[in-house]
């Protein structure tokens, strides 16, 4: 392992006496990828490699990580800072919303930004937003905006946030997938412009401005 590959090293502690194969069954991934992220290079080309954010939710699952917190570690994050130093979020352009113990993570087309929660009002105030938004629960903690999903696999459960296969994308649980399969493709047919397939209709609602007051 190389000297300078400290986040490597951190992925290394984190699995800590578990398996590789263990590791590779509660994350979906496979133990010879988890193995080079360990090692911070591809043993096939030698060639540097970096974990995606969506791999990092896979291994934060995983090893019970806070989603956050590996962010940084990997350093997609700098640390949160408070609503009230930050500009307005255009909440009908994130993709997804994650939340932390006290943060909020907004994932969208320009990027990733967290935000510290500072009162349990606001946060109530937010997922009443949300709802309105069209956002919805697809797993712990995890909103997503079925406006901007384009394209989805129900097979595996992934919803693609552009056409192609390797736009990113993200992977709902089992139950509320279930739960909201028809909605899901209503609105990836009316966000690619095709006609709904039944009567039921996707309303707009207005963004609301102010989250936190």
């Amino acid at each position: 392992m190389e000297a300078n590959n400290q986040f490597g090293k951190f992925l290394e502690t984190l699995r800590g006496k578990a398996s590789l194969r263990k590791a590779a069954n509660k994350s979906g991934l496979s133990h010879a990828y988890i193995r080079d992220l360990e090692l911070g290079r591809n043993r096939t080309t030698n060639d540097i490699i970096k974990p995606s954010p969506e791999t990092l939710r896979k291994l934060a699952h995983a090893y019970q990580y806070p989603y956050t917190d590996l962010l940084k570690k990997a350093g997609y994050l700098e640390e949160a800072v408070t609503w009230a130093s930050t500009p307005e979020i255009q909440i009908d352009q994130v993709w997804y919303v994650e939340f932390g113990i006290q943060t909020i993570l907004y994932v969208s087309a320009d990027g990733m930004k967290e935000e510290r929660v500072e009162s349990l009002v606001a946060f109530t105030s937010f997922i009443e937003t949300l709802i309105e938004q069209h956002f919805v629960k697809l797993d712990n903690h995890l909103f997503v905006n079925l406006k901007k999903i384009k394209k989805y696999a129900p097979s595996e459960g992934k919803l693609f946030f552009d056409i192609y296969e390797n736009a990113p994308c993200i992977v709902a649980a089992a139950i509320p997938q279930k739960k909201y399969h028809q909605t899901i493709l209503d609105h990836v047919a009316a966000n690619n412009g095709h006609m709904v397939s039944h009567s039921s209709t996707i309303a707009s609602s207005p963004m609301k401005a102010n989250f936190f007051t």
